[in-house]
């Protein structure tokens, strides 16, 4: 049986992953900085690459290598850009894509050597329409699309793939709380209006299409950015 490893797995969409993949079927760790919620948690900050290395190390000696990797850890922010201190940039930074290295750079050892690996980075729909006050968080998730694309041109050989699902107006705690705040432009309902499919995202929207992705099914996609928006980004 495959081993998964889901980033930020305690709760919204990382949770959702973490459950689907189990459903179908695979070992599933979640590493995150809350111990919350399913048993399968491992607390770990991922961007302290000493933290991801012994959460790793314990999945492994339980579980067994890890062949599939869903990067879904992130932190948003919410700042006019001429008001945004560079320590709010390096943390929005930090958490989105040196995240991403780490735990990638972490993992790959286990998928060259079983010749097989599934990579799977939610970024956000936010890298193709942008967001104002939000350029740390855009900026972060573009590089996370481009890196995916590299990733996977460079370890395609050893049989990984590496894909994104950048996710549209997703139902989750992050966006209601951004509600609450005034920061989306709108209510949810009414961007519900502006959506085509006329609903908001579930987190398992998303859990589907990293179920596919990293499925054997899935072994001649790789590079691809997966959006997952009710088409309010084509």
């Amino acid at each position: 049986m495959k081993t998964a490893v889901v980033t930020g797995g305690a709760s919204g969409i990382g949770l959702a992953i973490a459950r689907r993949l189990g459903a179908d079927g695979y070992h599933v760790a979640a590493l995150d900085l809350s111990a919350a919620g399913e048993s399968s948690n491992w607390v770990a900050d991922v961007t302290d690459r000493a933290q991801v290395d012994a959460a790793l190390a314990a999945v492994r000696a339980k579980l067994g290598p890890v062949t599939i990797l869903v990067n879904a850890a992130g932190a948003d922010g919410f700042k006019r850009f001429t008001d945004l201190t560079f320590e709010s940039w390096m943390r929005v930074i930090d958490v989105n894509l040196n995240g991403v290295f780490h735990c990638t750079q972490a993992v790959l050892p286990d998928m060259i050597e079983a010749g097989w690996g599934r990579i799977v980075n939610i970024s956000s729909s936010s890298a193709q329409s942008g967001q104002q006050f939000m350029t740390h968080y855009v900026a972060a998730k573009s590089a996370v699309n481009g890196l995916t694309k590299a990733l996977a041109l460079e370890f395609g050989p050893y049989g990984i793939t590496v894909n994104a699902v950048p996710p549209g107006f997703i139902d989750t705690p992050m966006l209601r709380q951004a509600e609450s705040r005034e920061l989306l432009g709108g209510t949810v309902e009414e961007h519900i209006q502006r959506t085509p499919v006329r609903r908001v995202g579930r987190p398992e929207d998303i859990a589907a299409a990293c179920s596919f992705l990293v499925s054997e099914e899935a072994g001649y996609i790789t590079g691809q950015i997966l959006g997952v928006n009710g088409g309010r980004n084509t």
